[in-house]
């Protein structure tokens, strides 16, 4: 028989944010919490994450307080909560006093459901007052992953959270993350005292991302075309690694007509602001940034997240794609990536303050990352067994599945090339990059070649049967195994332990041959993602929703996702509604919202009708 709790929150789940059942996974933890049970909930982005403690905040009596690392997107939040009629409010710096008195009341009397805060509140003596001052139903820690010294997105104001067990015990604990590998997951139970807790491990899949990777050959280029051919009007994120490629890729793509801003730490507080705030409120807008942004990101409708440059990790690699497709339509996960990637990576490691330990965890991060890159089999599998989920089969959606590279037997080039560095080094003890090694395979008389006299050298011109993109191919797989090392400012290739065990014929090298045309998409390439598999009949009232949608989040000043996900305007599309009782069976309409807008969803619906007609 269902118990109380778990009958109040299909009630919830159906009254407030319109969806009939539980998506997999989340009601065994709903159930939990709601009974007074601590949990750690790893759980891919886009897998429904918030619903498993906003959900328990409404059931369980009090306030449900969560913990949340960006400040800039809790009035988003918020706003999000507000709009399915839910009473939610936000603590933090950005607030006037009056303000901020203004939310403790409504905590302290019980007129709120869920109350965000950053971390860093905690340490202050106000905070802890006011939570003996009111009722606390749960503690929500979100981005929990932020607690590991190891992890990318190290906040150490995450270790103080455990301090919550220890002054209100009695306090159910859930803590939410997108990235975590077994060590990253061992090192959040133990920082935040959740031995005890149980553990909801779901699967990392994201089966709505395509993920791709391609050798790089003008990158800005690359990505305008996919913009243009692909993702035309769609929402989209580019990170690059450096905020001079920040700026000038979205520089490239508003000169091209691509509307785009950029975003990074460099940039005014107020610009950084203004350009986040475009980005979740309007639709088709590119933000092009670094790491710096992203985290907390709610927009559902990101259709394109592509890398310009290497990521240092997985973990950042999964967690900064995890923020295409939340909505579970189809997205897609695009790289470019390039030998000078690999380089400018292991230089940076080598370069760095950290102790031996730390630079060797960076370079088990980049070991991994390289692997991926250079896999021959699915890109998918293969990302998810680093978290630990191994044994998937392959996807069908990724490159390497719609594509299938060769691999081949480069162990006589390895051979080539590792000689070319050892003879190379060996005149006057210099060192080189790889363009001049490449140049004396390829036989090329270049001024430099002839200053130096490499000419003379026996190993000129021994590599002309590979193309100079195939020898620049050639470096990246052999820094990727450890085949070749990078020392100094400049790039300068050396050899490393294992390059004897390929010079003395005791290693045979496999190395990945790109394929001659890159993996066809998925998706259409003449329309935005968001109409994709949409009936062709059902496209015009979906466009004639955007826009009522567009103008109506405009007029109140929320991002429009808010007002409904695209997922949610698909289905009133399909379905054509024509009365009240027609939208309520929609997925995503909760009674606030069917109260709010259903008249206006409906007059739309007979307006397209009408002129069809």
């Amino acid at each position: 028989m269902t118990s109380p709790g778990v009958q109040d929150a299909a009630d919830v789940l159906k009254r407030v944010f319109g969806y009939d059942s539980f998506r997999p996974g989340q009601q065994e933890i709903v159930d939990h919490v709601v009974a007074g049970g601590d949990a750690l909930v790893l759980m891919p982005t886009g897998g429904g994450k918030s619903l498993c403690y906003q959900i328990p905040a409404l059931v369980r009596p009090g306030v449900g307080v969560v913990i949340s690392p960006l400040i800039a997107l809790m009035q988003d939040q918020v706003d999000a909560l507000r709009a399915l009629g839910v009473r939610a409010a936000f603590l933090n710096s950005t607030q006037s006093p009056a303000e901020r008195r203004d939310v403790e009341q409504a905590f302290v009397s019980g007129d709120l459901d869920l109350l965000y805060l950053a971390p860093e509140r905690l340490q202050l003596d106000g905070t802890t007052r006011l939570f003996d001052q009111g009722k606390v139903a749960l503690f929500a820690i979100d981005e929990a992953h932020c607690v590991s010294q190891w992890g990318h997105d190290f906040r150490k104001d995450y270790l103080l959270l455990s301090a919550l067990h220890e002054r209100w015990p009695e306090v159910p604990r859930i803590a939410l993350t997108a990235t975590a590998t077994e060590a990253t997951h061992a090192e959040i139970t133990e920082r935040l005292g959740l031995g005890e807790a149980r553990h909801f491990v779901a699967s990392f899949d994201r089966p709505n991302i395509q993920y791709r990777i391609v050798p790089k050959n003008s990158p800005q280029k690359q990505l305008l075309d996919l913009l243009r051919t692909e993702h035309k009007g769609d929402a989209a994120i580019v990170y690059c690694l450096s905020r001079a490629s920040v700026e000038r890729t979205a520089e490239f793509l508003v000169a091209n007509g691509v509307p785009a801003v950029p975003y990074h730490a460099g940039l005014d507080a107020r610009v950084r602001a203004e350009n986040q705030a475009r980005f979740l409120r309007e639709d088709g807008l590119t933000v092009v940034a670094t790491i710096a942004f992203g985290m907390g990101i709610d927009k559902p409708d990101v259709r394109l997240v592509a890398h310009l440059d290497l990521p240092k990790s997985i973990e950042g690699y999964y967690q900064e794609t995890g923020r295409a497709g939340r909505d579970g339509l189809p997205s897609t996960a695009w790289m470019a990536y390039g030998l000078n990637d690999v380089v400018q990576q292991r230089k940076m490691i080598n370069g760095s303050d950290g102790d031996l330990a730390f630079r060797r965890q960076q370079t088990i991060h980049l070991d991994a990352m390289l692997a991926l890159c250079e896999t021959v089999t699915c890109r998918r599998s293969q990302l998810l067994a680093y978290f630990g989920q191994g044994g998937a089969a392959e996807c069908g959606n990724c490159d390497t599945c719609l594509t299938p590279p060769e691999s081949w037997d480069g162990t006589i080039a390895a051979q080539k090339l590792l000689s070319a560095v050892y003879r190379l080094k060996n005149e006057r003890n210099q060192k080189f990059g790889a363009g001049q090694i490449i140049d004396v395979l390829l036989g090329k008389e270049t001024e430099k070649v002839r200053q130096y006299r490499h000419d003379q050298l026996t190993v000129f011109g021994v590599g002309a049967e590979l193309s100079e993109p195939e020898w620049r191919g050639v470096v990246r797989q052999l820094l990727a195994q450890g085949l070749l090392g990078v020392e100094g400012d400049y790039g300068t290739l050396v050899l490393t332990e294992a390059s004897g065990e390929v010079l003395g014929r005791r290693r045979e090298v496999r190395m990945r041959r790109e394929p001659a045309r890159a993996a066809k998409p998925a998706r259409s390439a003449k329309s935005g993602g968001t109409a994709v598999d949409l009936p062709e009949e059902a496209k015009p009232l979906f466009e004639r929703l955007r826009a009522w949608r567009a103008a109506t989040a405009k007029e109140l000043g929320l991002p429009a996702y808010v007002i409904f996900h695209d997922a949610t305007l698909r289905e009133f599309a399909n379905r054509r509604p024509t009365s009240l009782a027609d939208l309520a069976g929609v997925s995503g309409v909760g009674e606030n919202k069917l109260s709010k807008y259903g008249e206006q969803i409906i007059e739309v619906v007979a307006q397209e009708v009408a002129e069809e007609g």
